[in-house]
């Protein structure tokens, strides 16, 4: 049950996304009259949300206060860090910042909702501090499967809170930045109030392998393929591109980038220094017929096998332009993201029934992690030696077990804030606690409609998705109560009608005793009528044949 409590004083931090789930992030902190807002995160549809295309936070309790919000900080440019902006920035039309890359992907996402008019993207570079209200926040580097991520350090009355964002601690970086240790030491020796930390690889002992070693891989790969050689990547990791980049250029193969998201990624980044690519590499689908296979790279998306992506359409032999071979060499450089493992294993069988050859995380060092494991989590808590700990970003075992790893390394449990979405998290005189709910949610995005879907729709999906659907179609004489037409029956989903006369000529017959037993004529109530139809066909089919159709009657007056 939701409580106010709005008015408490202090620091209030409250998550409306990310701690129990992995996505959807955002966190508030609030102080009096301030508010800001770390990370506007989107969620992909689980698999029970059916139809749906995404979810976003639910930010009621921002849109009560929003003359109190301040700005909105991003960590870096992952979807579920800032994939909700377009639609919390119609509400919220409030500053917005971010490194470079980070904010040149949010104007092109921005684009896409034809929200071209939002001006207000503030760019800083690490180490960069900003000032909002009681707030001042500096961006501290770290490495990530993305460029330019950032933590952030956010000084408020009542003490330093640190913000990991997702953070790894790679001694090799490809692009030879490393996570600002420094600055993260700086601020433990001055003194935190707060960590929080990334949770989502606390099930992984050790460290974290370094991106460099996916370059390696390429460069042990890329001599072996004689025929063409197709790699797919999340198109926001720049770093993966630039070292596709770097063994095609080296094994004399011209590069062919496929995917909207990867062809507009791969700009931004470019335009703003991020990716190097030398002139002449990259070719035209046009350019293909002309080149012999060993000399062909392309770097695509659809490394989720997403049933309309590049990558399945080659698989499944249906695109017009590619045509995948025996000899080509396929290579998911991504992990498997849970829920989805199926449908990728399903596009792996499908590129090996082309001939191809196929690299993917469990058979070969093509993708590492971008989150921290467990030893470089336990750093960051002896370098920042925070007074109060706060896991974030992860489903509750992830949080549980980063409590845990806290307590191993020396922080009691006393001083483990266990928060979830919605919870409130106060700081005042130097103590923290749980101090009640406010209201949190998701919200579900079905093509054009905002939250007009709710878990009753769901259920009601779900139901159709699972049973089928029958519908009886009545016409009555409106004066006399006698049936003109019908009952006809129609039913999808439920079962096949031209191999079931004899079952729907049963149904039909069913409904008919059903409205032989109401004097039809005094009844006039048919709502009454369509109750009685209804209650009697899910009697009749769960004692037949055990199943449970969504059923509806349907009763024309003539």
């Amino acid at each position: 049950m939701t409580q106010e409590v709005s008015e408490q004083a202090g620091l209030k931090i409250i998550p409306l996304g990310g701690l129990g789930e992995i996505g959807l992030n955002m966190m508030v902190f609030e102080y009096e009259d301030d508010i800001i807002v770390v990370d506007c995160g989107l969620m992909f549809p689980e698999p029970h949300m059916l139809g749906i295309d995404m979810v976003i936070p639910d930010i009621s309790y921002l849109r009560e206060r929003s003359d109190r919000v301040r700005g909105i900080l991003l960590t870096h440019g992952h979807e579920d860090h800032i994939g909700a902006l377009p639609f919390v920035l119609e509400d919220l039309p409030v500053p917005v910042y971010g490194t470079a890359l980070t904010l040149g992907f949010v104007r092109e996402k921005l684009k896409e909702y034809s929200l071209d008019s939002v001006t207000n993207l503030c760019v800083v570079k690490p180490r960069d501090t900003v000032s909002l209200g009681s707030f001042s926040v500096e961006f501290i580097r770290v490495s990530h499967s993305i460029v330019d991520g950032c933590a952030l350090a956010i000084r408020t009355p009542e003490g330093v809170v640190i913000h990991t964002g997702d953070f790894k601690i790679d001694q090799t970086p490809v692009d030879k930045e490393l996570t600002d240790l420094t600055t993260f030491s700086r601020y433990g020796s001055e003194g935190v109030l707060a960590l929080m930390s990334d949770s989502t690889n606390i099930e992984r002992e050790g460290y974290t392998l370094s991106e460099k070693l996916v370059g390696d891989a390429f460069h042990e790969i890329f001599p072996q393929c004689h025929g063409r050689i197709i790699v797919a990547a999340f198109s926001s990791n720049i770093h993966r591109v630039q070292q596709v980049v770097a063994a095609a250029e080296r094994f004399g193969r011209k590069v062919l980038l496929n995917g909207r998201s990867m062809l507009a990624n791969v700009q931004i980044a470019r335009e703003l220094g991020y990716l190097k690519i030398p002139e002449g590499l990259l070719i035209d689908l046009k350019d293909l017929p002309r080149l012999p296979k060993e000399e062909v790279c392309m770097v695509t998306t659809g490394s989720q096998g997403e049933p309309m992506s590049a990558l399945t359409r080659i698989a499944m032999d249906d695109h017009k332009q590619i045509k995948l071979e025996a000899g080509d060499t396929v290579i998911l450089s991504s992990r498997f993201i849970p829920g989805n493992e199926k449908t990728i294993s399903d596009l792996i069988n499908h590129l090996y029934r082309r001939g191809a050859e196929v690299y993917y995380e469990k058979v070969s060092e093509v993708h590492v992690s971008g989150h921290a494991s467990q030893e470089e989590l336990k750093l960051m808590l002896n370098i920042v030696q925070p007074r109060y700990f706060i896991p974030v970003h992860g489903e509750y075992r992830h949080l549980v077990k980063h409590v845990q790893l806290a307590e191993h390394v020396g922080i009691g449990r006393e001083r483990c804030i266990l928060a979830v979405n919605g919870d409130m998290v106060c700081f005042s005189g130097g103590k923290g606690e749980l101090a009640g709910t406010v209201e949190s949610g998701r919200v579900f995005v079905d093509g054009k409609g905002i939250g007009d879907v709710g878990e009753i729709v769901l259920k009601d999906r779900k139901h159709l998705s699972q049973d089928g659907m029958v519908v009886v179609i009545i016409a009555i004489n409106q004066a006399t109560g006698e049936i003109i037409y019908g009952p006809d029956i129609i039913s999808r989903g439920f079962v096949f009608e031209d191999e079931s006369q004899e079952f729907m000529d049963e149904t039909k017959k069913v409904v008919l005793d059903t409205l032989a037993a109401h004097n039809m004529e005094v009844m006039g109530d048919w709502n009454e009528v369509k109750m009685e139809v209804r209650r009697i066909l899910r009697r009749f089919f769960n004692k037949t044949i055990e199943r449970r159709p969504v059923i509806l009657p349907v009763i024309m007056e003539i």
